[in-house]
């Protein structure tokens, strides 16, 4: 089998999240079924947000703490005109 090949398969990620962090990942997968029809799994969820951060290039360098990490998506998102409370965001 190929590199390129064994890249694209999925592959299996084992977290551990709160109480609360389940709860907003289960929410967004019922508004999505409620207002599309559609179910988002949270596996699905957290999937798309892993691409999202490529798209954005977000790396790791100088990330020492969540409150770096945070940041940086803030300062990129911000570059890239969208902010987290903006129209463009809201509803998402």
């Amino acid at each position: 089998m190929k590199l390129s090949e064994n890249l694209k398969k999925n592959q299996r990620v084992v977290t551990f999240l709160n109480r609360a962090e389940i709860d907003f990942l289960d929410k967004l997968g019922k508004d999505a079924l409620f207002s599309t029809g559609s179910k988002l799994s949270r596996a699905k969820i957290i999937a798309w947000l892993v691409d999202f951060m490529k798209e954005l290039n977000i790396n790791g360098k100088n990330i020492k703490s969540e409150r770096d990490f945070e940041n940086r998506i803030r300062e990129i998102i911000g570059q890239k005109g969208v902010s987290p409370t903006s129209p463009a965001t809201e509803g998402l």
